[in-house]
């Protein structure tokens, strides 16, 4: 999937199943799941806000080592689930709220059971 897509193109089946893959590592979807609570969907990213969270904040009482967290992180930032900028020494993270409308979209187009 491209990192380049836009709020008008949603991601094809290869996409979401790059998502999926990305989330059903449970580190990774415990990681998102901290990146998505912090953020407040649907705000503009600014370095500066407290709507990211530095990578080594996000691998906290996870009980991984640096380098584990980081390979989790550049997973879902790959899978396009995550945005990622650099800082010094620092990295910042977080979700962009495009992202969790397009799951919400897909899931929300699923068949009622």
């Amino acid at each position: 999937m491209s990192k380049n897509r836009t709020a008008e193109q949603a991601p094809g089946l290869d996409g979401y199943a790059d998502m999926f893959k990305a989330l059903s590592n449970p580190h990774r979807l415990k990681i998102f799941m901290r990146l998505s609570s912090c953020c407040v969907p649907g705000t503009v990213f600014e370095a500066e806000a407290a709507a990211t969270a530095c990578v080594g904040d996000l691998g906290q009482n996870l009980g991984l080592s640096p380098s584990t967290v980081s390979h989790h992180i550049k997973e879902l930032h790959r899978a396009g689930l995550i945005r990622m900028e650099r800082r010094g020494q620092k990295t910042d993270c977080w979700v962009d709220p495009e992202v969790l409308s397009t799951l919400s979209q897909f899931f929300g187009a699923m068949p009622a059971a």
